[in-house]
């Protein structure tokens, strides 16, 4: 009997999809903003709003999970990265698309912590958090760090962007950017 509830739950659990935050959801480093310090330097990329909200009528649950170590950098204070989250869910609503929730690590670059990606703490703990599988979910980044946290993770990886023309970090598909990725993404939803 323990058995059988134990399977039942790992069933019923849910799929997720992980994405990093700058880059995949929001420009980054082009003419227009280098980083994200502000809320005025947060723009949507074309076609994240749309790509978003098919995940969600999919029945995907959907996180963000972003390094912002700006904050321990002391480029922004993390009040100021809440103000930019709420300006990206706000901007995200105009498409009918939402996150579950966002996970982000302000620790400075080389500190250690085991949230920063490459660490996968914050996919872990979001999954235990939703009861989501990740071996059943897909981490979206347009970096290195982030394919490796998702497949520490045990996720599916699709890197994302202009860097993926010299390399791919060993993701399990490529495109150009999340909205060319919602095809692929979508055929490994469960029902």
């Amino acid at each position: 009997m323990l058995g059988q509830e134990k399977y039942e739950a790992e069933d019923n659990m849910e799929q997720a999809v992980f994405l990093d935050r700058d880059g995949v959801i929001n420009e980054v480093k082009t003419s227009r903003v280098t980083f994200v310090n502000k809320p005025t330097d947060f723009y949507l990329l074309d076609g994240v709003g749309e790509a978003i909200r098919s995940f969600n009528q999919s029945g995907f649950v959907v996180f963000v999970v972003t390094n912002q170590g700006g904050v321990g950098l002391g480029y922004m204070t993390e009040k100021t990265l809440r103000t930019i989250h709420e300006k990206m869910v706000n901007l995200l609503a105009q498409h009918d698309a939402t996150v579950n929730e966002i996970a982000y690590c302000i620790h400075r670059p080389n500190e250690g912590c085991h949230c920063r990606k490459p660490g996968s703490l914050m996919i872990k703990q979001l999954s235990d958090r939703y009861g989501v599988d990740p071996t059943a979910s897909i981490m979206v980044g347009d970096r290195e760090p982030d394919i490796k946290a998702g497949k520490k993770a045990g996720c599916k990886t699709v890197l994302v962007g202009n860097r993926t023309k010299n390399e791919n970090y060993g993701a399990d598909a490529v495109f150009q950017s999340l909205a060319d990725a919602v095809p692929w993404i979508l055929k490994k939803k469960s029902l």
